[in-house]
């Protein structure tokens, strides 16, 4: 492998990510900054350079266009904001998932807007489910992504700072028992769903024939002359179940009594949802409405509640073989739907807001944990690579996409469309640090998915972890993984190496739905590899040993 790499490209590209100013190829209006976030980015270290100067150009375009979204919102400190149509902060996406991938990059910023929804929690208990210049709201929940998961790996990944954590925790603690208080009025132990806003669903036939608001703009109350609500929700069950599990963590974390207690409540959560929404048959979880029966819209709920954490890997792959990766149901050609696709209520037009089929971009940044929760990580290269395709030549960062073109569809300046390339490139092809202390160096490429055209023939990438500069540069005849400037490790295309945060190799991951043969040179050593796709392969005394191979899980047509 190592004869065969291209030193003239890898050079080549080396010295351009060496030589960029990441500022001033955003195209900042004040390329030396007024301090606030961008002080944080350029401490990262983070910069992307590829041989396609259109792809290039995209990656930049979006720090440029993010940095219009982070902004003083509700206080002083700057915060993210949505963006696009959305000029404020959502509890279901900014405060949350959003929050949750820029903390890698600008973490100062995450923890503002985390704290931003503690700070207006009101007397009672309920945190806003959105905040704007004309203050907070709270007619809804508007939960998905759980507050306390995000809130705790932006902890790990920051160096543990308990004063941002213990606020936090006390606020998230409230807002669960005003949860049990006021979602729970059929005694199930499920979370229930007042209106169709409660989940961020809007014009999802999931929610037809019921209010878009809670009754009066009170979220603890619903229409009393519906004939059907409330509903028993899943993915507000899982929310709060997740929640749960990691208000345990923190408990413990903080010295505090009670983490045993989070947990018998979590599993409380678990039994209740999956008595009261899962359906054996179907194997797809549903809302139940006040009648006792499912609400038989097939969303992405599935992939929401998997998000949560629920079930165990075999579970999750009998989700992805009926149903995520499925091409009738959510795979689409740039997936996933918001709707299933054999369901006649499936509406692909992507023009405005809708969750009742296009792809939606807060789909698409939600779905990695679920993924890589379970190992699943070549299947989600899968769902990665038409995303990047169709966002080297859209560049407006929508919020929908077209489930059969990848055209851009509604709104534009979308935070979480942002972040989605910001996520994905790093995943894909760049070096992503993670709350387990670990930094991953991903030798693959974007594949040209689109009419054959290539997004980007060779990349580049730099991070800084821990005072230590790392840079990986990718081709397809190899990586080469720098540190300090110096060569550090030459990894076969198509595989992960997992190292610690100092960059002393841990392991090597399987990205191929092939089989990857070849060898990594390592502290002055060729060491053979044969890695089989998602394979885990740990780095011990000097060789390669299988940790797991749990396989791959291909896509389904019926």
């Amino acid at each position: 492998m190592s004869g065969a790499m291209d030193k003239s490209v890898n050079e080549t590209l080396l010295a351009r990510l060496r030589g960029i100013d990441p500022e001033t190829r955003a195209g900042f209006a004040d390329a030396a900054g007024d301090g606030s976030w961008r002080n944080e980015w350029r401490s990262s270290g983070v910069k992307f350079a590829a041989a396609s100067a259109r792809f290039e150009n995209v990656y930049y375009d979006a720090w440029r266009k993010l940095d219009a979204c982070i902004a003083p919102t509700g206080g002083d400190e700057p915060v993210l904001r949505e963006g696009g149509a959305y000029p404020g902060c959502w509890l279901e996406s900014t405060g949350t998932i959003n929050a949750e991938l820029l903390s890698r990059f600008v973490p100062g910023v995450s923890a503002s807007t985390y704290r931003l929804f503690a700070d207006y929690q009101n007397e009672e208990g309920q945190m806003p489910y959105k905040i704007t210049a004309d203050g907070p709201a709270y007619r809804q929940i508007q939960m998905v992504t759980p507050l306390a998961r995000s809130v705790w790996r932006h902890y790990l990944l920051n160096g543990r700072d308990k004063e941002f954590l213990r606020p936090m925790y006390e606020a998230m603690a409230r807002f669960d028992g005003w949860l049990a208080l006021y979602r729970d009025t059929r005694g199930t132990g499920c979370v229930e769903a007042f209106c169709t806003f409660d989940t961020g669903h809007d014009m999802s036939p999931r929610f037809w024939h019921v209010p878009d608001s809670a009754h009066g703009s009170d979220a603890r109350r619903y229409n009393p002359d519906s004939p059907i609500l409330p509903f028993l929700a899943p993915d507000l069950t899982a929310n709060v179940y997740c929640q749960r599990s990691y208000l345990a963590l923190m408990a413990e974390e903080l010295g505090e009594a009670g983490a045993e207690e989070w947990r018998a409540q979590a599993e409380a959560s678990l039994d209740s949802l999956m008595k009261f929404c899962y359906d054996e048959e179907d194997a797809f979880f549903y809302d139940r409405d006040k009648n006792d029966q499912f609400v038989r819209v097939q969303s992405d709920v599935l992939l929401r509640v998997l998000a949560c954490e629920v079930g165990d890997r075999a579970f999750f792959d009998q989700a992805l073989r009926r149903y995520l990766l499925n091409t009738r149901k959510f795979f689409a050609k740039y997936p996933f739907t918001s709707i299933a696709m054999d369901d006649p209520r499936f509406d692909p037009h992507f023009a405005h807001n809708s969750w009742a089929g296009p792809t939606n971009f807060l789909t698409l940044i939600r779905a990695p944990h679920a993924f890589e929760h379970h190992g699943r990580h070549v299947e989600l290269t899968w769902v990665m690579n038409p995303i990047l395709s169709a966002m080297a030549r859209d560049t407006r960062f929508p919020q929908t996409l077209s489930p059969w073109t990848g055209a851009d569809g509604y709104s534009e300046a979308y935070s979480p469309s942002i972040l989605c390339l910001l996520d994905f490139v790093e995943r894909l092809c760049g070096i992503l640090p993670t709350p387990e202390g670990e930094l991953w160096f991903t030798a693959l490429l974007p594949y040209p998915t689109d009419h054959g055209e290539e997004v980007a023939e060779a990349t580049a990438y730099a991070r800084t972890a821990d005072g230590v500069g790392f840079e990986l540069v990718n081709t397809r005849a190899g990586s080469i993984v720098y540190r300090g400037g110096e060569e550090h490790i030459r990894l076969p295309y198509g595989v992960r190496a997992i190292a610690d945060r100092a960059g002393r190799l841990r392991a090597v991951v399987g990205m191929s739905a092939g089989t990857v043969e070849g060898s990594v040179r390592y502290e002055g050593a060729e060491i053979p590899i044969r890695a089989k796709g998602n394979q885990t392969l740990r780095f011990e005394n000097g060789r390669f040993v299988e940790e797991s191979d749990p396989g791959i899980v291909p896509p389904a047509y019926a």
